[in-house]
């Protein structure tokens, strides 16, 4: 084994470069869908806020109800934001969870559009867009792939 001076003037071993050496920058695809993905984990946060504050104003349903509302607005927040780290670190078990999300968003800007609120359903359409063709890009899907098993 090869070895080379450490900064306190000792050898310590030599590390492989490529795909197995130290960690190597996602493609860039990857890099556009974690950051679409971190973008709508941070819409949720503004809509959780938006229903935390009419809760609090009393303009919800029922108390109860409101304060789930938000509780499980926060948590999906949380969970997007874990997927997009998952995608920045191009690790395997983030596509499925990252595809199935932007089915979600279309089926949410849709509605969204229909409701005839376009200033949130065009930009979550837009996202969920760019996180597709991102986890679609040929770069991506190697970078995602499992190696086989032996």
């Amino acid at each position: 084994m090869a070895t080379r001076p450490t900064r306190a003037g000792q050898a310590g071993p030599v590390q492989p470069s490529g795909p197995a050496g130290p960690a190597t920058r996602p493609p860039a695809g990857l890099r556009v869908a974690s950051a679409a993905q971190a973008t709508e984990a941070a819409g949720l946060l503004v809509a959780a806020a938006f229903a935390a504050g009419s809760t609090a104003a009393g303009r919800s349903y029922q108390l109860a109800s409101g304060i789930a509302l938000t509780l499980i607005v926060l948590g999906t927040a949380a969970v997007l934001a874990v997927v997009a780290v998952g995608l920045a670190r191009a690790r395997p078990w983030s596509r499925t969870p990252a595809a199935l999300t932007q089915l979600f968003v279309v089926i949410a800007g849709v509605t969204l559009l229909d409701g005839h609120r376009p200033e949130w359903g065009v930009p979550a359409l837009v996202l969920a867009v760019t996180c597709l063709a991102g986890l679609l890009t040929p770069a991506s899907l190697r970078a995602l792939n499992r190696p086989p098993r032996r």
